[in-house]
Order: structure tokens, then C-alpha cells, then sequence
């Protein structure tokens, strides 16, 4: 079965069939990085990543844009309050969602455009719809006429203009020939950051931005546009309409993630549930974080709860914990992906099923281990760790065996191997008294030691 996606602009599960064969071009909607991202964002980070690996594990070369909106409302707003650049606001906050993302062992897109350093072809775009006549020029901003765009605007929201309201995006609704529209150009404001266009000086509308800088690196027809469900209407919706107004087919696949809530409730600085990456990482590791983040269908709606958070952990531990073991009496095999597993990530990229399918493959793994099958345990470790890798949950990818920046890891197992080497010693000599203490000292420590039949092992203690 070849790849078949949900496309929210026909509302059903298409064939995947790429404009160019072999070859993928791709467009995720990134930050506006007005503050640290929350694990919503994240989740968003770690669903495309999938969607990525899957594709290149497909054979696909992808070229993957995901933009940074480095100047907007939010931004200049957060910025006057806090008495800092707006500049300051983007490019710290961004820096947190990128290490964010690597922390989750994300792969880098191939190419992370930023709204400030397109404006020459956001000035192209305008001037295309204006000869068009989509668009218009009036109190010093420049709009987007939807009433020239009447038949087809509203299609990837399944909306009809009549039922749409005012677009609420510029305080000069009075210059608008429709409150519908919506703005491509906003004109400068005192204080505010603005570029010099045939228009007058200003800054760029938000929708804007994203149809020039897919189009500037996917071309005028690409394959998959991703983002979150929040922003089928009116942010992708505007994008269409002045991308294919301009004369543009632009994306051809839609793709929509579902959003993360918190106890049942949307999160909100007002209610006092954001969750960060931080507040994460004092309950579970990167890794075991990037398990809960994928083990939702993409689609659906995800409700973070700490006891949710919990049982990730232990379904990631049961395949580290077998692969660990495993790698000790046994090479890995071919890494080969069973059928079922290609079967579920082919249906519109079913992880839950994929991952009922990994966690069978563990339990044989266990089985063998258990019997004493190498042989078995060879072929199942390769199977596992393939579909691991799919998800970017492979336990001995170099991502999750790093202290980070200064990586104290060799540090730690060289420490732990002598202090090892004595207590196998002391029990050699029978001197268990001694043995009991090195292996005390090591758990106060937070090292967790088990007897093997292949020697001890050891691994840092989790809360």
C-alpha cells in the first residue's frame, strides 16, 4: 500500500502522489516566537519530524522549509512591555523552540526562512495581486479584496463568505473596501519596525509571508503545507487565496495537526496551565517525552495529564530496557520494517498502530531473550531499533546518550566501571559485606545496578 494522507482541503484520505518523482517539497507553518514554546508546539515539532523521517524511510528526498514569523503584532507588543527590542524578543525566543526541537531529536528542516529576510518578495507578491486586481492599496496598508475571490475563498474551511465576519486585523476597517478583508501590508506606525515599498513604508501582514516564502523555496506548486488545525481559517485560508489569486497553484496536500489541551482545558497564561519543556523534564527524559508527543494519532486531539505523561515513560522504558539487554548478547540484525508496522505508518501515518506493532515486536524480543534464542534476539533487535528509528525513538541513537552540552557520560561510566570492577571483585573474595556497600553507594548516587547473566549493568535512577 502506498502512502495515503488526509488532505483537509478535499476532507478525505488521498494517495500520496509527490509533483516531481521521488523528489518532496514540504511547508510547515513555524513560531511566532512572542514567548518560549509550550508543549503543544512542540508536538506540532515532533509530528512533522515523523511525517520527515517517514517520508526519506520512503525513499523521498525532502526538502523541508518550516519559516520563523520573526516580526508581528504579538512580538512588538511582548517587546514595548518588556522595554527590549523586538528584534530581542524573536531571536532569543526562537533559539529556546529550536533547542526545544533538538532536544526532542527533531531533524533540521532544510531550510528555516524568516519573514524579515523575504520583504523583496512580499513586495513582488502584493504587486501580482494588485495588477490581478485581488488586491488594493488604501489608508497606508494594502489589502487583500475577498470579493474578487468570492467563488473560491473560504474552500480549505469548508465556509461561505456570507457567513464570514470582519477579518479584525487593522485598526483602519474604515479604508477597507470589505471588513473581510484582510491585510497583506500594514503602514508604519511610530516606534514600530517598517521596510520601504511602492506602497508606502510598513511591515508585513502574517499571511503574507508564508505564500512568499513557500513559493521562494518550494516554487509555485509544492506537495505538503502542514500546521496546526488552528490555523486552517483564517491563516491558510488567506494564504490560498492570494497565492493562487496571484496565479500560483501553490500546496497540493493539507495537512493539520491536532491540538494539545491540559487537564481537559485549552492552555492560557489567564488559567495558569502552559506546560513548558522544562516542566517536562524534571518527570521524564527527552526521549520519553518525544514518546508522548508521537504516541497520539496526529490528527486527534491530545489532553496532557501527568498520569498520560507517566505511562509514556513506561511504554518507552519497555523498549529501551529490551534493546539494552538485547545489544548485550546479540549484533542487531538487518533493520527490517514488518508489514503491519509499513501498513499502519501508510494509513495517513498511524502511530498508535505503528506503535502496537513495535511494542509485539519487543515482547517476542523478550521471549527470545528469555529462551536463550540469539539468533531470534539478533533479527528482533534489528526489527525494533528500524522502527525505533522511524520515530525517532531509537534508544541508541547518539541523541539520547548525551549529557548535552557538557556531557559528563564518559565521565559517569568510567567512575561506574571501577567502582564495578571493586564490587566484583569483593565478591570473588566472598566478601559480600563490602559488595553490598559499593552497590548502596552507587544507588544513593542515583545509579540503579543489575545482575546479569552477562555481568552487571547499570543506569541512571528515575523519579
Amino acid at each position: 500500500m502506498s502512502l495515503r494522507l488526509y488532505d483537509t482541503g478535499t476532507r478525505s484520505v488521498r494517495t500520496f502522489e509527490p509533483l516531481e518523482e521521488g523528489r518532496v517539497g514540504m511547508y510547515v507553518c513555524g513560531a511566532t516566537p512572542q514567548a518560549a514554546p509550550h508543549i503543544g508546539h512542540l508536538r506540532s515539532g515532533v509530528i512533522y519530524d515523523v511525517l520527515l523521517r517517514w517520508l526519506r524511510r520512503s525513499g523521498y528526498t525532502v526538502t523541508f522549509a518550516r519559516n520563523v514569523t520573526d516580526v508581528d503584532d504579538k512580538i512588538i507588543a511582548v517587546a514595548a512591555d518588556a522595554g527590549v527590542p523586538w528584534f530581542a524578543i524573536a531571536e532569543g525566543n526562537q533559539r529556546v523552540f529550536n533547542q526545544g526541537y533538538d532536544l526532542l531529536g527533531c531533524l533540521p528542516p532544510t531550510i528555516e526562512p524568516r519573514a524579515t529576510g523575504h520583504v523583496p518578495e512580499m513586495i513582488v507578491l502584493i504587486r501580482r495581486l494588485i495588477e490581478n486586481g485581488h488586491a488594493y492599496a488604501a489608508g497606508g496598508d494594502v489589502y487583500f479584496d475577498v470579493r474578487s475571490w468570492a467563488d473560491r475563498y473560504g474552500s480549505l474551511s469548508n465556509q461561505r463568505l456570507e457567513n464570514m465576519r470582519s477579518a479584525g486585523d487593522t485598526p483602519n476597517e474604515d479604508a477597507k473596501r470589505d471588513p473581510r478583508d484582510f491585510t497583506l501590508w500594514k503602514g508604519a506606525k511610530p516606534g514600530e519596525p517598517s521596510w520601504e515599498t511602492p506602497w508606502g513604508e510598513g511591515r508585513p501582514g502574517w499571511h503574507l509571508e508564508c505564500s512568499a516564502m513557500a513559493t521562494k523555496y518550494l516554487g509555485p506548486t509544492f506537495d505538503i503545507h502542514g500546521g496546526g488545525v488552528d490555523l486552517i481559517f483564517p491563516h491558510h485560508e488567506n494564504e490560498i487565496a492570494q497565492s493562487r489569486a496571484a496565479g500560483d497553484e501553490f500546496a497540493r496536500y493539507w495537512l493539520h495537526n491536532g491540538l494539545l489541551t491540559v487537564d481537559g482545558e485549552k492552555m492560557s497564561k489567564s488559567v495558569g496551565n502552559v506546560v513548558l519543556l522544562p516542566d517536562l523534564l524534571g518527570k521524564a527524559r527527552p526521549a520519553e517525552i518525544r514518546y508522548y508527543l508521537a504516541s497520539a494519532h496526529y490528527r486527534s486531539l491530545m489532553d496532557y495529564t501527568d498520569a498520560a505523561l507517566a505511562e509514556a515513560v513506561s511504554a518507552y522504558q519497555r523498549i529501551e530496557g529490551f534493546v539494552t539487554r538485547a545489544a548485550e548478547v546479540a549484533p542487531a540484525g538487518p533493520w527490517s520494517l514488518p508489514a503491519a508496522f509499513v501498513s499502519a505508518m501508510d494509513d495517513d501515518l498511524g502511530v498508535p498502530q505503528a506503535l502496537a506493532t513495535l511494542h509485539e515486536t519487543v515482547r517476542e524480543g523478550n521471549s527470545a531473550l528469555a529462551s536463550g534464542d540469539h539468533a531470534a534476539v539478533s533479527a528482533l533487535l534489528g526489527s525494533v531499533r528500524a522502527m525505533a528509528d522511524v520515530l525517532g525513538l531509537d534508544p541508541l541513537a547518539p541523541q539520547w546518550n548525551t549529557a548535552g552540552a557538557d556531557d559528563l557520560r564518559p565521565v559517569v561510566d568510567a567512575l561506574v566501571a571501577v567502582a564495578l570492577e571493586q564490587r566484583q571483585a569483593a565478591r570473588a573474595r566472598k566478601d559480600y559485606a563490602a559488595a553490598d556497600a559499593i552497590r548502596d553507594g552507587l544507588i544513593n548516587a542515583g545509579i540503579m545496578v543489575e545482575d546479569t547473566a552477562h555481568g552487571p549493568r547499570w543506569e541512571l535512577k528515575r523519579d
